[in-house]
C-alpha cells in the first residue's frame, strides 16, 4: 500500500471520532481501578474492539450513504472516501467487513474471560453498527441514530468495560456511562446539524430533518447538561471526594462550544465544531477518569 493509499484509508477512517471509542474504555477501565478490580488484558482487548466498531461503523457509513445517495457533490462535510472515488465500493464494503470481522474474533475472547452476555452485547453493536446506515431500516435514516450513539457508544460500552474487569455490573459505570454518552452524542449532534440542508433531500430523516435544527441546538446543550450534572451525582450520591469537580476545569470550552453551535451560520464552520466537539470529550472523559481515581487519595 502505498502512503498515498494509506492517507485515503486513514482519513476514511475518520479519526477525529476515535474519542467516542476511546473514552467510555477509559472511564470503564478507570472505574474498575477505583475498585481495585482492573484487568490489564481484557482492558486492551475490549480498547481495541471499540476502537474497531467505530472504525467499521465509519467504514460502513461511509459506503452505504454513498449507496443511498446521501453523499453528493453538495457534501459539505468531511470528504467520503467512496464518494470521491479514492476508494471503490467494494473496497469500503470489504474494509467493513474485515475491520467488524476482527472486532468480533478479538471480542471472543472476551466472552471466554467475562461469558456470555458480552457475547450477546459485541453482537448487537457490530450489527447496529452495520444497521446505523445499513439494512431495511436505516437508524440514522429513522431517527434513531442519537438512542444509538447514546446507548452503545454510552452506556454498553462504559458498563461493558467495567464488567470486563468486574465480572460484574455497577452502579457507578451506569452512572459515568450517562456522561459519556451524551457527550458521544453530541459529536453526531454537530454532524447532523451541518449536514441538515443534504439529509432532507437524501431521505436521510435524522432529528435535525423532523424536527428542525434548533431541535438539534437545544439536544446539544441537553447534552452538554447532561455530561456536567454527573460529578455533582458522584459526589452527593456515591459519597466520592471533591476531585471528582475536575471536569469542571473545560467549562469554559463548554461555553464556546455552545456559543458556537447557537451562533454558527456557516454550515462548513461546523466541521471545526464536529472536531472541538470531539476533543471536549476525550478532555472531559480524561479529568474525569482523573477525579474517579483522585477518589483513591
Amino acid at each position: 500500500m502505498t502512503q498515498e493509499k494509506l492517507k485515503i484509508w486513514i482519513k476514511a477512517a475518520r479519526p477525529q471520532t476515535l474519542p467516542a471509542a476511546f473514552v467510555p474504555v477509559c472511564v470503564g477501565t478507570t472505574l474498575a481501578i477505583h475498585d481495585h478490580r482492573f484487568s490489564l488484558a481484557p482492558t486492551l482487548v475490549a480498547l481495541i474492539c471499540a476502537l474497531l466498531i467505530q472504525i467499521g461503523t465509519n467504514f460502513a457509513n461511509d459506503y452505504f450513504d454513498f449507496k443511498k445517495g446521501a453523499d453528493t457533490d453538495e457534501r459539505i462535510g468531511f470528504e467520503r472516501a467512496t464518494a470521491k472515488g479514492y476508494i471503490s465500493t467494494t473496497g469500503m464494503r470489504n474494509a467493513t467487513i474485515i475491520t467488524m470481522g476482527l472486532a468480533f474474533v478479538l471480542g471472543l475472547y472476551l466472552v471466554w474471560h467475562a461469558g456470555w452476555i458480552i457475547f450477546w452485547l459485541g453482537v448487537l453493536s457490530l450489527i447496529c453498527g452495520v444497521l446505523y446506515t445499513g439494512g431495511p431500516f436505516p437508524l440514522g435514516y429513522n431517527g434513531l441514530g442519537d438512542l444509538f450513539v447514546f446507548i452503545f457508544f454510552g452506556i454498553v460500552a462504559v458498563m461493558g468495560t467495567y464488567y470486563v474487569n468486574a465480572l460484574q455490573w455497577s452502579r457507578s459505570s451506569f452512572w459515568a456511562s450517562l456522561a459519556v454518552g451524551a457527550l458521544s452524542t453530541n459529536i453526531l449532534v454537530v454532524n447532523n446539524l451541518r449536514d441538515i440542508e443534504q439529509d432532507g433531500p437524501a431521505g436521510k430523516n435524522t432529528l435535525g430533518v423532523l424536527f428542525g435544527e434548533n431541535v438539534l441546538r437545544w439536544e446539544y446543550l441537553t447534552m452538554l447538561l447532561l455530561a456536567l450534572a454527573i460529578p455533582p451525582h458522584f459526589y452527593f450520591r456515591l459519597s466520592y471526594n471533591w476531585i471528582i469537580f475536575i471536569p469542571y476545569i473545560s467549562l469554559p470550552i463548554a461555553g464556546l462550544l455552545v456559543r458556537k453551535i447557537w451562533k454558527e451560520e456557516n454550515k462548513q464552520k461546523l466541521n471545526n465544531a464536529l472536531k472541538q466537539t470531539a476533543i471536549f470529550m476525550a478532555l472531559f472523559g480524561i479529568l474525569f477518569s482523573v477525579g474517579i481515581l483522585g477518589d483513591l487519595l
